[in-house]
């Protein structure tokens, strides 16, 4: 719960009783790797904190191929935030890469805790803005890049992230085969 809390009180302040209520509607839960925190096609209905692990939000193109549109490492929230405001299918999944730790809350608690505490939404606001932020900014350098120059950026933006997640993810991030991405690998040794 500390990490938790370590993260929010970066955005805002909470006193003691605050914490206690947070603390009230945090569940922890162990997410085992390849298992979802949410489904394209249901509704978002938690939003989790990464105590430990690495998910990845990914979706199927037209042709069916898997795309990894970015990875969610530890100490940031995880939700998928249009579905969850929005009570609308998700068009994404989210994925454990890895065995997680996650502390969650239910929409319902989630909902109680903004009515019921005095600027949890200007908390809310601040860090959301920061994920988004960060978002774009992990996505725009890889755009127009050749695939080493993006891998190389991946290394980068996601220095924890590369021994822990296979290949076949880190390819499918960066637009590329995973063959040509071993090769590249090969190359910059």
């Amino acid at each position: 719960m500390k990490q938790l809390f370590d993260f929010i009180l970066r955005f805002g302040n909470l006193n003691q009783q605050q914490i206690d209520f947070i603390s009230s509607k945090a569940q922890e839960i162990h997410l085992p790797k390849d298992e979802y925190f949410s489904e394209a096609g249901k509704i978002a209905r938690q939003v989790g904190f990464i105590v430990d692990g690495i998910l990845r939000v990914c979706y199927y193109n037209n042709e069916g191929e898997e795309i990894t549109k970015y990875f969610i490492e530890e100490n940031n929230l995880v939700v998928d935030l249009e579905s969850f405001d929005n009570e609308i299918c998700s068009s994404t999944y989210v994925q454990a890469i890895t065995d997680t730790k996650i502390i969650v809350f239910s929409r319902k608690d989630w909902m109680e805790l903004l009515q019921t505490i005095v600027g949890w939404d200007a908390i809310v606001h601040k860090i959301i803005s920061r994920a988004l932020i960060q978002k774009v900014e992990r996505r725009s350098p890889l755009v127009s890049e050749d695939a080493t120059t993006r891998y190389l950026k991946f290394l980068e933006i996601y220095p924890t992230v590369v021994n822990r997640v296979p290949l076949s993810y880190i390819a499918s991030y960066l637009g590329v085969t995973q063959s040509s991405l071993s090769r590249i690998r090969k190359n910059i040794r």
